[in-house]
């Protein structure tokens, strides 16, 4: 179905991830260092990066870096770490997904199925603006005051969905199951993380993203 990579300095990793990813029938290509993964990103495209963040000669953060340099190819970070300066880390390079170790191997599946069936969902679509700032679906750009704004693919559709529900209270789990693409098992605080990077894109933009005390979020474009 899908051709995936799997990065993980160890083998048993890896190995797994393979066996699971091939019983769904994905094909999964392996490395066990960044240097290798990188070689393997260049070659080939891969429709989803799974990697970890603690590897030798080059960790998951460096490599995320540079895969996103030449390629937007969704991303899931894996780590033993917990910490919530690993997440912000991950989602400021443009990471996907963060999953943390001990994982299920089906639970892990189940994001890959809901990345890859929201990268299939995309299409052309008509711009979409409010206030100084303009959404080209077709191209997946942001535009703001007319300049261009390097969002991430997570941050992109966040705001693709905040701005296509204008107007409605969004809960933290309406946010989730629409930009995730499934009841996500961790912490809600995902989506806090996200909103901040986002309205550091937005300029004096980021008032209309206002925080619903207790509930979520609303794109309010008179605030």
């Amino acid at each position: 179905m899908a051709r995936l990579l799997a990065v993980d300095d160890e083998r048993d990793i890896v190995e797994l991830i393979a066996r699971f990813g091939e019983h769904e029938g994905h094909t999964v290509d392996t490395a066990l260092t960044g240097t290798e993964a990188l070689r393997l990103c260049r070659r080939n495209d891969y429709a989803c990066i799974i990697l970890d963040i603690m590897m030798p000669e080059m960790d998951g953060f460096t490599l995320c870096k540079r895969i996103r340099e030449e390629k937007t190819t969704p991303i899931i970070l894996l780590s033993a770490l917990g910490a919530e300066y690993d997440k912000l880390m991950g989602f400021e390079l443009g990471v996907d997904d963060y999953v943390v170790k001990p994982f299920s191997p089906r639970e892990l599946m189940a994001r890959v199925k809901a990345i890859l069936a929201r990268e299939r969902g995309r299409g052309p679509a008509d711009a979409l603006t409010f206030q100084g700032v303009r959404i080209d679906p077709l191209a997946r750009e942001v535009f703001v005051d007319g300049e261009r704004a390097e969002l991430t693919a997570k941050e992109y559709d966040l705001l693709l969905y905040l701005v296509r529900n204008r107007g409605i209270a969004l809960t933290r789990e309406n946010i989730l199951n629409a930009v995730w693409g499934y009841d996500y098992v961790g912490d809600g605080r995902v989506v806090d993380w996200q909103i901040k990077l986002l309205r550091g894109k937005l300029g004096q933009y980021r008032r209309c993203v206002v925080t619903l005390r207790g509930t979520g979020y609303r794109l309010d474009e008179k605030a």
